[in-house]
């Protein structure tokens, strides 16, 4: 398979996947069409053309011929410069990597990757929320990120790929969208009275056993086993943690439990204020997954087993 096989399938899986309706999904892509046709041809040179098909600033191609044979992939969740100097130092010793893979966003993906946290409006919508209130709460948070990017020397990671000739991609909110998509489902099937069966549930995939082999095993926040679990709501994906104020419009709006991969200490007293029981599922396990469920449609599609060089916390298991 190519680099742009990759690429391609990773953003249509992402699409399929992603917790908001498929209309809303393409309705935001229509009005990246229309900023750009109002642009003028100047201002045009610099508009991202890859935004108008690929709804996920976080999920790109950062360095590399797009037609690049793929048979060996390095993947971590974290890549740095340390990671990519491992990279070549495996390949100067004989290990063929073609490409890097990394889960959090760096570079040009992780610069712009604020203009993925809009989703979030539409996400908690679907919970309940009138839309006006979650465009006007979210956007408070994008404009937090957005601050906390912008000083960062966010090419660093780009120019050491470049440096060392090491093709690099990001695979971020098209792997998150899986996770939730993948544990909302499940959740749903299995139709749990108790908080306890969803934490039991986690502990039967693959991912959360091997963090539960390392210390990171999923567990029960705010609540306690048997808490009854109510109206669930799987919330991973979206860019990066949702805005503290969701917490009281989810309450209002019926929600009991919220599942999340990690949850900041302001964010759990907000949310234990509500009443709100909170399982954290596990952050780096949580990526593992939609990493896995993405390469599994990967090799599926093109009936290709990819060898890996596992690293960063990355751990393949196949499905």
């Amino acid at each position: 398979m190519k680099l742009k096989d990759i690429q391609d399938l990773f953003v249509r899986e992402g699409k399929k996947t992603d917790p908001r309706d498929k209309s809303v999904v393409e309705l935001d892509l229509l009005k990246r069409k229309e900023d750009y046709d109002a642009l003028t041809d100047t201002k045009k040179t610099n508009f991202d053309i890859e935004s108008l098909t690929n709804p996920y600033y976080d999920s790109r191609i950062l360095y590399g011929d797009e037609n690049l044979e793929v048979k060996r992939v390095m993947v971590g969740i974290d890549i740095e410069t340390q990671e990519l100097l491992l990279a070549k130092s495996l390949i100067n010793s004989g290990v063929k990597i073609d490409l890097v893979i990394a889960h959090h966003p760096e570079g040009y993906a992780y610069s712009t990757f604020s203009n993925v946290i809009g989703m979030q409006a539409d996400i908690l919508n679907k919970q309940g929320i009138p839309i006006n209130i979650t465009e006007k709460i979210v956007s408070e948070r994008i404009k937090e990120v957005y601050r906390s990017v912008l000083p960062q020397n966010n090419e660093r990671v780009y120019d050491a790929a470049k440096l060392l000739n090491i093709p690099l991609m990001t695979a971020h909110t098209v792997a998150d969208n899986h996770v939730a998509s993948f544990l909302q489902d499940k959740i749903n099937s299995l139709n749990p009275v108790y908080l306890k069966e969803i934490v039991e549930l986690f502990e039967s995939f693959p991912e959360y056993q091997h963090a539960i082999k390392i210390g990171h095993a999923p567990f029960i926040l705010s609540g306690n086993s048997y808490s009854r679990c109510g109206k669930i709501f799987v919330d991973m994906t979206g860019g990066t943690e949702g805005p503290i104020k969701s917490f009281e419009k989810l309450a209002i709006a019926g929600i009991s439990t919220v599942v999340v991969m990690h949850l900041s200490p302001k964010a759990v007293k907000e949310a234990e204020k509500h009443h709100l029981n909170i399982i954290l599922a596990g952050h780096i396990s949580s990526d593992n997954l939609g990493l896995n469920l993405l390469f599994d449609k990967l090799e599926n599609k093109f009936v290709q087993k990819l060898e890996f060089v596992e690293c960063s916390g990355f751990r393949r298991f196949r499905r």
